[in-house]
């Protein structure tokens, strides 16, 4: 099983993750709405600000504080500095 750091020592699966998409529209804004409400959000960012929504192939989605590009990246296995993370 191959795991993708998805920011601040936190990791998913790579197998169950299907997309990785920015938050800034309001699609995707409702969807992360509606999975809050239904209770299968896990936020990730801790406390920063949210750059990518990673969707999971079980209804979940994932806040990440990184950029989808940086965690796309890392999925591909490229080596991608961990110095976004310290940001604030």
């Amino acid at each position: 099983m191959k795991l993708i750091n998805i920011g601040f020592g936190n990791m998913v699966s790579a197998g169950r993750l299907i997309a990785i998409v920015s938050p800034d529209s309001a699609p995707i804004k409702r969807m992360v709405q509606e999975v809050r409400d239904r209770g299968n959000l896990i936020d990730a960012t801790y406390g920063r600000r949210t750059r990518a929504v990673l969707l999971m192939d079980n209804g979940c989605l994932v806040l990440s504080a990184l950029q989808p590009e940086t965690v796309a990246g890392r999925a591909a296995g490229q080596d991608v500095p961990a110095s976004e993370e310290e940001e604030t």
